[in-house]
């Protein structure tokens, strides 16, 4: 019942995007057949929820240079039983950045399964993560424990600072997504 909704939302966006079909139904099987999907300490994999969080202005991207990483991404974090990932995404892009948020749109921008390496008592596990379009109320923002630094990177610049394959192609969704919007 609980993983009802993240159905619907991944089925809405594998109609948007059939191009990504095994990405999605890799996530829908796992769903499907995960009933502690939502927790994190379910080592076959759980549900994640990120924010693709725009300025103001939604003309820079803020990134976390994660602590455990190491590397360059979108804020976000564990759903810690939470089915709701837009709450979730919310939740962690607020806590991650010390900004107030608001919602561009409630469908899923994109959809990531990636490999997270053992570290200390956690084995190697997968993050099937949903991701969302925000905006910062702000620029104004508070480093986390979470992070090393953060930095707003204008959209041509995102490539200088990251390689990271999910968020080159989300900048490639936003930048389609801002081209649609100007047509019309």
């Amino acid at each position: 019942m609980h993983r009802r909704n993240l159905l619907q939302a991944i089925s809405e966006y594998a109609a948007r995007h059939p191009e990504e079909s095994a990405v999605t139904e890799r996530f829908t099987r796992f769903v499907e057949s995960e009933v502690r999907c939502f927790e994190r300490d379910c080592w076959r994999g759980h549900v994640t929820g990120s924010a693709w969080l725009m300025d103001p202005d939604e003309r820079a991207l803020l990134l976390t240079h994660h602590k455990k990483l190491d590397i360059w991404v979108q804020l976000g974090g564990h759903s810690d039983g939470d089915p709701d990932t837009l709450a979730v995404a919310c939740k962690e892009a607020e806590e991650e950045s010390g900004v107030s948020v608001d919602v561009i749109t409630p469908q899923v921008f994109d959809l990531d399964i990636h490999e997270i390496p053992a570290r200390k008592d956690d084995p190697a596990h997968f993050h099937f993560d949903v991701r969302f379009v925000l905006r910062a109320r702000s620029r104004d923002v508070v480093v986390s424990g979470e992070s090393n630094d953060l930095a707003w990177v204008a959209l041509p610049e995102i490539a200088a600072l990251t390689q990271e394959t999910s968020i080159l192609r989300m900048r490639d969704k936003w930048l389609a997504r801002q081209a649609s919007t100007q047509s019309r």
